[in-house]
């Protein structure tokens, strides 16, 4: 079913076999419509602040570097001592100055200090040259004068951030160089917003636990171990509900417990047009949807709105749910290019696109026009730096071995049709996304 409906509307549906069905950039602008980020923040230690998303720009409270300091171990001296940049100079070594402990006297004209990497510029001292361009003679040095410039490797106060300026800004997820930076600045804590919560179940009568007998027409329930570990990659907070039987009360009584405990619902199974497809009748039940049905492979029967805790519209605390397919690779394809932008929207994240990279396609791909494919790939880069890409085999939308033997999704426009060896492709590589 399909439905551009406003946010705040109920649903009236269409078939999601209509030939109309949703492109996926329109799905993604929906969605991003419907997403409130989350107000609430808490501050952390900067040990437990990897992956989160910052609340508020962080203002450094001092310059970096607090003083000016040698960017190399050598000597420091007066630049203007290089006059013309011609010519042999000698100068002569009045002490030394190390990180941790600088040299307290002012540098004559003519004079000279020893100085260690990160050390601070002596008082009339403004240039370092490297020890490797020296000959020494006890207290004398001497270099060719036009091996260095006035200003040459000295680092300047507040050269990389100057007090009062914005060192890291809001909505930021913090890498580990940012957790660096934080510590450069002397702070001890990180002001973040909350862990978006996250609530997820599988359903279908026919799943097993991994472990359990594996009795005939039944399956392992492989897409709840999935949908944990991408959750995890966001620093979320999961909550795993586990199996949902085919059965409308229990699927409506998990729903309604979900929308009670978490900001987003993620379903898998039970979107389709099957007689034991409860999802969609209990989405439409306790809520609103928005739309039925991409025009995208794999990941199709997607259902998006919101449900209530309460059982209707209105009623209690609402979530937003996604329902995903129950192939497993569906289930994949569908919460990275729909889910995944929507919980970072939602965590308060700055919108990062996820890059797409040209290139070759090493064989002929049969492409239907009118719907954007995700076809799993296997990309490298040929001998001149060009990145080429095959698909990894089956592109069944059951096959997760084809899934985890890729390194990248051959992204496959929505107007593109049948592809020849050697036509321009996108690629978006799973180094940073998966």
């Amino acid at each position: 079913m399909t439905t551009l409906n406003h946010p705040s509307g109920n649903a009236g549906c269409i078939s999601q076999y209509d030939p109309q069905a949703l492109p996926v950039s329109a799905a993604q602008a929906i969605v991003l419509q419907w997403v409130t980020p989350l107000a609430a923040s808490e501050r952390v230690p900067l040990r437990e602040a990897l992956a989160r998303v910052l609340a508020e720009d962080v203002i450094s409270p001092i310059d970096v570097p607090a003083h000016d300091n040698a960017a190399m171990d050598g000597y420091a001296f007066d630049g203007a001592a290089l006059a013309d940049g011609s010519g042999h100079l000698s100068l002569a070594v009045t002490g030394k100055a190390f990180a941790g402990h600088a040299y307290s006297g002012e540098v004559a004209a003519g004079a000279c200090v020893r100085i260690m990497t990160g050390a601070p510029m002596p008082a009339g001292c403004d240039t370092v040259v490297p020890q490797e361009h020296v000959s020494a003679q006890g207290d004398i040095i001497a270099f060719e004068a036009n091996i260095v410039r006035r200003g040459a490797n000295a680092r300047r106060k507040g050269e990389d951030l100057a007090r009062g300026g914005v060192a890291l800004a809001a909505g930021r997820v913090l890498r580990a160089s940012d957790i660096g930076l934080l510590a450069s600045l002397g702070l001890v804590e990180a002001n973040v917003k909350q862990r978006l919560r996250v609530a997820y179940f599988s359903t279908g009568d026919e799943l097993r636990l991994p472990g359990e007998p594996l009795e005939p027409g039944c399956i392992y329930d492989s897409n709840r171990y999935a949908l944990g570990a991408m959750l995890q990659r966001l620093n979320v907070e999961a909550i795993d509900l586990g199996v949902v039987r085919d059965d409308p009360a229990a699927l409506a009584a998990t729903l309604k417990l979900a929308a009670e405990t978490a900001d987003v619902v993620l379903t898998s199974g039970g979107v389709s047009v099957g007689e034991a497809d409860f999802t969609r009748t209990q989405l439409q039940t306790l809520g609103d949807v928005s739309f039925w049905g991409l025009a995208m492979r794999p990941g199709r029967p997607l259902a998006f709105g919101r449900i209530w805790s309460g059982g209707r519209p209105g009623a209690g605390r609402a979530a937003l749910l996604f329902g995903l397919p129950g192939n497993p690779v569906a289930t994949m394809v569908s919460f990275y290019q729909i889910v995944r932008p929507a919980l970072m929207a939602m965590a308060g994240a700055q919108a990062q696109p996820v890059p797409l990279v040209p290139a070759l396609s090493d064989q002929p791909i049969k492409k239907r026009a009118g719907r954007t494919e995700f076809q799993r790939g296997l990309a490298r880069r040929d001998d001149s730096g060009q990145w080429r890409v095959a698909p990894t085999g089956s592109q069944s939308s059951g096959a997760l071995s084809t899934m985890s033997e890729a390194n990248c999704f051959i992204v496959l426009a929505h107007e593109a049709g049948d592809l020849d060896a050697g036509d321009a492709v996108d690629i978006m590589l799973f180094d940073g996304l998966v």
